[in-house]
This record gives structure tokens, sequence and C-alpha cells, in this order.
């Protein structure tokens, strides 16, 4: 027996949009339990809220977000909004009593990121952060690998999160530019931060250093990082290493890991995201090799979308899956990962950087 549950949404922008869509999407594709009802959406001021309601499928709109978050009817909130909103927006929320999911990075400063897992953990509602690219089929299938032992003991964890929307130095000024959160290492670092955790475990220690390739726009100084790398060791005794940029001409969609262990490795490029490359060391000699695994619907959360192997899922999909994870954690009353715990991690490692790139050696998280 399904029941209605009413949703509302702070954003309208590339990510509002999506989960927009999921919220109409998630229950004739998952047959969740609850179904969302879109009650109110909240963008900057009244005109832009009331395109996004005709455009998006809300009942209501507003120029306020409190609105939203104060509004009987609204249960749930999904946080869409800058950066520099997350706090204040996520708290109010939980003073109300709503379950949340906010995208991330979870707030503007490592400070704040505490004040909000350990609120969210307080008021006892449902609360998850939006890493989407780890709830890929392949993704998904790649932690039960890990997590089964299938590739032993992991020993090594690459990865790297490359785009090139910022290579072209002559762009003009704009918002990406200024202030640390809106910079690489708030931006993208984050995705391929916490994947290195679902994968490789807690990082214990690291050493950084970052870059500003392009430090002036349009006349303007740029105050954050276009690049950055780290070696890291895990606290399960693996190695590691990170590269996130965005800007590496022809890279579009660049999140890629690969993890060794003592009996195999895997591989995967979210360019080809329906795709996951194994090799098991225990293969005969003349067929060792990686082995390219299409997903299909023994991958979890694949068959929702499509039966047939290799037909493939897109980026839609991951944000379905995560409406389809937040509704679920509702329904059961537990969280699910990720959690506001989880995108506190990140912040921590995202802080050991910063304070690598100052001392210069290795730091803490």
């Amino acid at each position: 027996m399904t029941k209605p549950i009413g949703m509302g949404l702070i954003g309208s922008g590339y990510m509002g949009k999506a989960h927009a869509v999921a919220m109409q999407a998630v229950g004739a594709s998952f047959n969740t339990e609850l179904r969302p009802i879109c009650e109110m959406i909240a963008t900057s001021n009244p005109e832009s809220a009331a395109r996004a309601a005709k455009a998006l499928g809300f009942a209501r709109h507003t120029g306020d977000w409190r609105e939203v978050v104060s509004d009987p009817a609204v249960e749930a909130v999904v946080i869409a909004s800058p950066q520099d909103t997350h706090y204040d927006i996520a708290m109010t929320c939980f003073e109300q009593g709503k379950h949340v999911f906010c995208e991330k990075p979870l707030a503007l400063s490592l400070e704040d990121a505490e004040a909000m897992a350990t609120a969210a953990k307080s008021a006892g509602v449902i609360h998850m952060i939006g890493f989407n690219y780890v709830r890929t089929p392949a993704t998904q299938y790649a932690r039960q690998l890990v997590a089964a032992g299938e590739i032993g003991d992991v020993i090594y964890v690459r990865a790297e999160h490359a785009e090139d929307f910022s290579a072209d130095g002559t762009a003009p000024f704009e918002w990406r530019y200024e202030g640390l959160a809106n910079g690489n290492l708030g931006d993208l670092a984050p995705h391929p931060i916490n994947m290195m955790l679902a994968l490789g475990g807690d990082i214990e220690s690291l050493v950084a250093h970052y870059q500003t390739v392009h430090s002036v726009r349009s006349g303007k100084p740029v105050t954050n990082d276009d690049h950055a790398h780290f070696l890291c060791r895990f606290a399960g005794g693996a190695m590691g290493y990170l590269m996130s940029t965005r800007v590496a001409h022809g890279r579009k969609m660049g999140y890629c890991y690969e993890v060794q262990g003592t009996l195999g490795t895997l591989r995967f490029d979210q360019e080809d995201q329906n795709a996951l490359w194994l090799y098991k060391h225990g293969d005969a000699p003349e067929q060792q090799g990686f082995k390219k695994i299409l997903t299909n619907p023994a991958h979890p959360d694949y068959v929702a979308f499509n039966l047939g192997p290799g037909h493939g899922t897109g980026y839609q999909d991951q944000i379905i899956i995560e409406q389809k994870d937040f509704l679920t954690a509702i329904a059961m009353g537990e969280n699910r990962y990720p959690t506001f715990e989880d995108g506190l991690v990140v912040h921590q490692v995202v802080d050991a950087i910063y304070r690598s790139q100052a001392s210069g050696g290795w730091e803490s998280v």
C-alpha cells in the first residue's frame, strides 16, 4: 500500500530540476511505499519561483525558503540551493522535525558541517547527502565486490575527477571563482573523496597540494583552486592517491577510480558508467586480463530502469536512485548511506588538504 509524502524543494537550477524529475519518477521506477507529492518550491525570488513551479510540477511556490520549511504539508525537504544556504536551511528543518536531503558539499566550513551533523543526529530525522556518483549500479557492485573480499585486501586506491569547464583562461569571471566552497576542492573533489572512503575506508593522513592555474579572470582575482592532488594512508593500511581538476582540456566527466587488492583490481570511468572492469588473479594464464562487466539486471538498482543487459542507465537515474533511498529511509525510520556524518568526513578530508598546503607536510584527518 502506498502513502503520499509532501515534498519541498529549495532551488530550481541544475540539481533542483534533477530532483524535481526524480520526485515524479521514483514511484513508477521503484514502486516505493512513499509517493512524493510536490507541495512547494522555493527559489531566490517569487517570479522565478512561479516559473519553476509551473515547469517542474509544484502545487505552490515562494521566494522565501522559510515558507517551505515551516509549511505543515511539507514533510521532507530537498536542499538544492548554493552551499552558503545549506547550514541555515538544514538547521531550521531539524528544528521543525523535517527530513532533509542536502546536496554536497554539506556546508561552507568544517565547523558548520560538524554542527549540522550533530543537529541531524539529535533531531532524530532522516538526513542524507547527495553523492550521486557512488550510486551507479556499477559502483554499487564494485563496493559489493570489495566488501566480499573478491579482490582480496585493498592495498591501493587511485581516484580522479577531471573536467574542463574552467580550462579556458579567457572565460569571464563568475561565481565559481570566488570562495573556497565554489572551487575545485569544494565542488568536484568531494565526489572522488567520498568514493575513496566508500571503497577504501577511513583516510588516516594525507599530504596535499593545490593550485590556481588561472589566477585572474575579467580583471578580478580568482580566490579558489583549479586543481589539487594528494597522497594518503588509509586506516586499514592501504595507500591512495587523488587528483581533482576543473581545467583538464578534453575531460568532461572524468570521475574514475582503480582499486587494487591482493587478489585482483577494479577499474571504473564515469564517462562509461555502465561498465566495470575486473581483473582476477586466479584466472588461468591464457585468460588473464581485465574483463569488462556490462551492467545488467543482476546489479543494484539497474532493473528499475532497464530489463536488458547492457542497455545502461544515465545521470538522471542516479538522482532517482537517491530519491528512492531517501524515501525508503523515511519509510523504515532508519538512515541510509550517505548521511550527514558521511558528508562531515569528506569535509574533514578537505580540511586536512588545506592544512597540508599550509604546512607543506603530512596532516592527520
